[in-house]
């Protein structure tokens, strides 16, 4: 499915690169790569996976560099300059014709997703494997768009016992899925991955 080079600006002036996929006018998907500083970009196996669960349901989808990845202006921001990028990426979509804008985020990306979830809550979020054992998530943390969160029974940063525990917390009526025996990078089980996701969206 065909995706378009695309850049945007955030609020503070960094520009940044994505990939767009122009689908259903009606719905969309922004989605968050992983950890900058770990080698997480736009072109991560799980977030092409995610990306095409929602290209295949026939979703606009915009995946994106964080600022300092690639070819995105500035640099890693502890997740602080990370929630401007996210938002601009929403913007952009929307300005792009997409009525109605989602958020899908894998590990990194989650952590950020969350952090701003208050400023978009009827925004409908998929999270795969928050990190909560590396990355602390707010104590106070609701999303009320959370519909799916999906981890790896062997997933030692998003441990199933933990997360459990914090998608109760963040939103009660939210679907969690665990992928047996994958660990936090899904290798060989990326279309495991893909299938649940699909199935849900």
């Amino acid at each position: 499915m065909t995706e378009t080079k695309v850049n945007f600006i955030c609020d503070d002036g960094t520009r940044l690169e994505g990939l767009l996929h122009r689908g259903n006018p009606d719905k969309g998907a922004v989605i968050s790569h992983p950890h900058p500083l770990y080698g997480g970009d736009m072109h991560n196996n799980v977030v092409e996976a995610i990306q095409m669960a929602y290209q295949e349901k026939g979703y606009s989808t915009l995946r994106f560099n964080f600022r300092g990845v690639g070819a995105s202006a500035g640099r890693y921001d502890n997740g602080n300059g990370e929630q401007l990028d996210v938002m601009a990426a929403c913007n952009f979509l929307e300005d792009s014709g997409v009525s109605s804008v989602g958020l899908a985020g894998y590990s990194f990306g989650t952590w950020v997703n969350a952090k701003i979830a208050d400023k978009l809550p009827g925004n409908p979020m998929i999270m795969v494997s928050p990190p909560a054992a590396m990355l602390a998530f707010p104590a106070d943390l609701k999303i009320p768009g959370l519909k799916l969160v999906v981890t790896g029974s062997a997933d030692e940063f998003a441990a199933p016992e933990l997360i459990s525990g914090l998608v109760s917390r963040w939103n009660p009526s939210a679907s969690f899925e665990i992928i047996h025996d994958a660990d936090h990078f899904f290798w060989g089980f990326t279309d495991r991955l893909h299938t649940v996701l699909k199935n849900f969206i």
